[in-house]
């Protein structure tokens, strides 16, 4: 019996586009006489699709698409994953009742699951963590059941299809329904309880995240050999969002043999479809693990989120703002490779404070590149602002007094920030006809060292999911496997980090940004990234017993190099804590969209809200005993 696994890209919200893809892998799947076709979970509406689940047009349409899959499933059974509608029943929200369905069609019809009240299955559970928000969307078998005064296992069971020669019993898993560990529910135990599986299938919309894919290995090859039976795992590729927070998805659909090890993986973010003998599988020689650092993986998604994300959006062009720093580096290297040298515009614009090193790190790297380059001083225009500032009278109606405005140093750092993206990458982005880039990377993004409408701007921001010190190895990993040649300069990679943007940060003098990286990039991760996110209460009591480095990950010695009292780092801890609660919330709010890699990704990934610093009983009455025991 031979299976087709179609890997397809899935274009969210485009469901006529989706089912012609569908149609036409299922047309290679029958020219190579395949038996049985299998799409990802969501193939034909998409997955991250917001509020548009509540337009009915909409939900007419995918039943539309759904039809034409199913009636193409002749010759050829099809398995694949899409919305389904009962529009006699509602959800919570009075809303039609929506299911996350597993269809399996054969002969132009469904084919049903035993004991199921519909001809489909349904998503057993619907995840609620991270990006995921399915709960507000879609009903879950485990609430159907409740209603229905049944078992979850009485209405999960495998669907049995023919297929050439003989009958098949198979084990249908959406998704989560595979990733059961944290659940009161596992499908697969109650699927194996059923008996005679002979294989397990399981489809997803599985965004990628550092790592997950090593999870999901261990995950599921443990399923498939505590099962004694094959699993097949189809994933779709593309780019989804939920308007702050970019996921792309890559695939890497594998096949687990019953032992667990897999001897089939379709390379990530490739649509493409993968044939294989089901008789074959137990034979098969498992596949070895790509030896990729993790880098590596990173730069994968970043360049395909890149790609797909530009033409998405249809743009053709890019303007980066380059200081001659470490991550407008990075973005110019990177975008350079997926658009094209001619179709990026390096532009520097210096001031006062920049110093020939930066200015010159700038135009070596656009050398380096090959792309094109401009400089535009902002002086001038910072100092008319200034003076327009100062010089312009402000009538309070109330007296008829007049008074003028002071600009502090402090804003005058703003002034130039905001004057290089608000005022000339804007206007230089729409003259060339592209967008310009935020480069933040996500150290800076979570405590807000950045400027509103200044640096903080642009279209899209592509490197803010990463650490500083991610930044750093993905800029070699450019000049080493990318471009196989010194692009961005090694001085680039050497300076001190700086803003420069006064005295106070002086490249020449060894003077920079205000961030020590090797230690402040695990302080803040810890805040945002631990599956049981850090506060300062936690912080302090690491601080206490001596394992902080040790949870954090950094450096071990690098706390006391830094803060050589309690005090020290008590004031550190909370100036940072103040900002990353405080004004960064409001700065991250108004943010462009990020494009996410880690376990939690700034946006709709970490939701938050304004409500102000705090600080728990436990950490003040810990911070009162060590500045008294100082003393």
């Amino acid at each position: 019996m031979q299976i087709a696994i179609a890997q397809m890209n899935v274009i969210p919200g485009r469901p006529g586009d989706n089912t012609e893809t569908m149609l036409q892998f299922i047309q290679r799947a029958k020219d190579k006489g395949a038996d049985l076709i299998i799409f990802p979970e969501m193939a034909v509406p998409g997955y991250l699709l917001g509020d548009t689940w509540e337009e009915r047009s909409f939900l007419r349409d995918i039943e539309a698409a759904n039809e034409a899959v199913i009636r193409a499933a002749d010759g050829i059974a099809v398995l694949f994953g899409s919305l389904a509608v009962d529009w006699a029943k509602k959800n919570n929200d009075g809303r039609p009742r929506k299911y996350n369905a597993f269809f399996a069609a054969q002969n132009k019809r469904l084919v049903s699951p035993g004991g199921m009240p519909y001809p489909f299955q349904i998503k057993t559970l619907l995840p609620n963590y991270r990006e995921f928000d399915d709960t507000r969307h879609f009903y879950s078998l485990q609430k159907l059941a409740g209603e229905l005064g049944t078992q979850v296992s009485s209405l999960l069971s495998p669907i049995s299809l023919k297929l050439g020669d003989r009958r098949y019993t198979i084990g249908c898993l959406l998704c989560e329904d595979g990733w059961s560990e944290n659940y009161s529910l596992e499908p697969m135990e109650i699927l194996k309880a059923k008996g005679n599986v002979d294989f397990y299938v399981n489809i997803s919309a599985s965004p990628y995240t550092l790592g997950k894919n090593e999870k999901r290995h261990r995950l599921f090859g443990r399923e498939a050999r505590d099962a004694d039976a094959p699993l097949i795992y189809v994933n779709n590729v593309g780019l989804q969002n939920n308007g702050k927070t970019v996921f792309t998805f890559d695939g890497a659909s594998t096949v687990y043999n019953a032992k667990g090890q897999r001897i089939l993986e379709i390379d990530a973010y490739e649509e493409n479809i993968a044939f294989l003998r089901l008789e074959a599988i137990a034979d098969a020689a498992p596949i070895r693990d790509k030896e990729e650092s993790d880098i590596a993986h990173i730069y994968k998604s970043i360049a395909y989120g890149v790609k797909t994300f530009l033409s998405r959006i249809n743009m053709k062009k890019v303007v980066i703002g380059v200081s001659g720093g470490i991550d407008s580096a990075v973005a110019a290297a990177l975008y350079a490779n997926v658009l094209g040298r001619e179709n990026v515009l390096l532009v520097n614009m210096p001031g006062v404070f920049n110093s020939e090193t930066t200015k010159g790190l700038a135009a070596g790297l656009a050398a380096n590149i090959g792309c094109r380059y401009a400089v535009l001083p902002i002086q001038e225009s910072v100092e008319h602002t200034k003076k327009q500032l100062e010089t312009t009278p402000i009538t309070f109606f109330a007296d008829g007094s007049d008074s003028h405005l002071q600009v502090s140093s402090f804003t005058m750092e703003n002034i130039q920030a905001r004057d290089r993206s608000s005022r000339i990458l804007a206007g230089v982005a729409a003259a060339f006809g592209g967008g310009f880039t935020c480069n933040a990377n996500k150290a800076e993004t979570t405590v807000g060292y950045s400027t509103l409408y200044g640096d903080q701007s642009g279209f899209l921001a592509a490197l803010a999911d990463l650490w500083k010190f991610q930044i750093y190895d993905l800029a070699r990993y450019l000049n080493e496997h990318v471009y196989r040649r010194e692009v961005i300069p090694q001085a680039t990679i050497d300076i001190v980090p700086s803003a420069e943007l006064s005295d106070a940060q002086n490249v020449d003098e060894g003077k920079g940004d205000p961030l020590c990286y090797p230690y402040h990039d695990f302080l803040f991760r810890s805040f945002v990234e631990r599956w049981e996110k850090a506060a300062p209460q936690d912080i302090l009591e690491w601080y206490v017993n001596g394992t902080l480095e040790e949870q954090l990950g950094c450096r071990p010695g690098i706390v006391k190099e830094l803060f050589k009292t309690p005090a020290d780092f008590i004031a550190d801890l909370e100036r940072w804590w103040n900002l990353f609660t405080g004004m960064a919330i409001a700065k991250r709010i108004q943010s462009p969209p990020i494009l996410a890699v880690s376990r939690r990704a700034y946006g709709f990934d970490h939701r938050e809200s304004q409500n102000g610093t705090y600080y728990t009983v436990g950490y003040r009455s810990l911070k009162k005993q060590l500045l008294k025991s100082e003393t």
